[in-house]
């Protein structure tokens, strides 16, 4: 059962779908920044979903901004843009030009101001606010969405190529279904995996205070929360479908490459965490990435290890620019689209994250200590400010395997073998050898300083990796300055 059975019909079954796709921060704004400027956060440099975060803050805007894979399609290849919904959670804020500001390498803008809504909204509409109300027919976000996106194929000039970036907030709280759509799915509850309501044991401290057993009425409002989210999915797969029709209608369907993805994925319940995401477990870094388009043979998978860092240079490509003179840090992915034989791919990738919170106590949660935020109720708090990690994500012919590291006091580390553990339940820090420990930290020094084409060197089970012990730091000083050297 999915919500999106049009998606997998039109897209997936038509193209490929890649089993092993990532972000490097799951996190709204980070992500989104990455999907944009084809970079880690350590080089967007858009660490949280605050303006203090850089999240859509004037730096962005000065820095970031001019050098989108949008805003080249534009300007170097001549392409038309439009962009509709959800751009950044902070766009449209007062410090940050109001929705007067439109990004360049934007023909067409309509984006929503601050974060996900589906009634009682404002759009800038090319600069200029539009308010919606509460009316569904006129209103209700997914679909107006759906219309614009529409519109523009109906009007858009057939004389030069184009590009549409369609950001639906759905199914981003506050989960209000279209009103079709509201009794759907009444029997379908989050999985019970085997990580579901259990106790994070030998995890960080954050996860370890999640109170378990979960009380019945989170156990619910879980539930509840993930029905919700697959029933404003519906709209967002009438949407896809509506597209699709209309672009063969036009007669470019066959010349017109679909990219469906998400910019982070959800917990509901595992390690006992009711809802959010932002941990550097699967369920919140892994998402769907599915491609249909010219060359792609249809009913493919794909297993090699992909991130939303991609996306950039991918489009790019295919729109014929020389990635050479972008600082991007991910790979085309044409080369798997087209199914070369032949390609040399990455083995592993870096995850990394800045924890949110400030550091005062929470007063409903004293006992937590200072810094937490994003608290439930029995005082579940899933974020604090030292909730700050990076990790490497590995995946070759040998090794399924995730090593992190916590920026705080404790330096605490966390390493899963993924084949033996795919819910990543038992941490193996404490007996993993050591000399893939001291290989994998050093691997993360290195991703987390990496820029461009340093960001795609071998990952430590590749043939070409080159370790050279004299460059280990025996000191952890060096770990908190890697860190800080990220904050704004």
């Amino acid at each position: 059962q999915t919500p999106l059975k049009k998606a997998d019909a039109l897209i997936a079954q038509m193209g490929i779908t890649f089993l092993n796709a990532y972000v490097p921060s799951a996190l709204c704004c980070p992500s989104r920044a990455s999907i944009l400027t084809g970079k880690y956060p350590h080089n967007h440099h858009v660490v949280n979903n605050t303006l203090e975060g850089n999240c859509s803050s004037k730096l962005w805007q000065k820095i970031q901004e001019p050098y989108t894979f949008p805003a080249l399609l534009k300007s170097m290849c001549g392409y038309q843009t439009f962009f509709a919904g959800k751009y950044l959670n902070e766009y449209g804020a007062e410090d940050a030009g109001g929705v007067g500001h439109v990004p360049p390498g934007w023909s067409f803008w309509y984006a929503l101001e601050k974060n996900s809504k589906y009634y009682n909204y404002t759009l800038s509409v090319n600069g200029k606010a539009r308010r919606h109300g509460e009316n569904y027919s006129v209103d209700y976000l997914t679909d107006v969405l759906a219309n614009m996106s529409l519109d523009f194929l109906e009007y858009k000039s057939n004389f030069e190529p184009f590009f549409m970036m369609i950001s639906t907030p759905a199914p981003h709280s506050p989960w209000t279904a279209a009103p079709q759509y509201s009794k759907s799915f009444q029997n379908v509850s989050a999985p019970r995996n085997s990580n579901f309501n259990i106790h994070g044991k030998n995890k960080h401290w954050l996860i370890r205070q999640a109170k378990t057993p979960m009380t019945n009425s989170s156990i619910q409002f879980l539930d509840d929360a993930y029905r919700k989210r697959w029933q404003t999915l519906l709209s967002v797969d009438d949407l896809i479908e509506k597209l699709v029709k209309k672009l063969e209608l036009n007669g470019e369907l066959d010349n017109t490459y679909i990219f469906y993805t998400s910019d982070n994925g959800f917990h509901t319940g595992q390690f006992s965490l009711p809802i959010d995401k932002r941990q550097l477990y699967e369920f919140d870094i892994k998402v769907p990435l599915l491609v249909r388009g010219p060359g792609i043979k249809p009913n493919q998978t794909n297993k090699m290890l992909v991130a939303n860092i991609d996306l950039g240079p991918t489009i790019l490509d295919i729109a014929g620019y020389d990635l050479n003179k972008t600082q991007m840090d991910g790979m085309s992915l044409l080369p798997l689209l087209r199914g070369d034989k032949n390609v040399t791919w990455r083995s592993d990738f870096l995850v990394e994250y800045q924890g949110e919170g400030y550091n005062g106590s929470d007063p409903t949660c004293p006992g937590l200590g200072p810094g937490v935020t994003h608290c439930f109720p029995d005082c579940v708090c899933e974020d604090s400010y030292n909730n700050t990690y990076a990790c490497v994500r590995t995946l070759s012919t040998s090794w399924d395997l995730q090593y992190c590291e916590f920026d705080d006091r404790e330096v605490f580390v966390e390493v899963y073998n993924l084949t033996a553990d795919p819910h990543q339940i038992n941490n193996i820090a404490k007996t993993i050898d050591q000399e893939i420990l001291e290989k994998m930290n050093y691997r993360l020094m290195m991703l987390q300083s990496c820029s461009g084409a340093t960001c795609r060197t071998p990952g430590v089970f590749d043939p070409g990796y080159r370790f050279d012990p004299r460059l280990m730091f025996s000191n952890h000083g060096v770990r908190a300055r890697r860190f800080s050297a990220q904050s704004l």
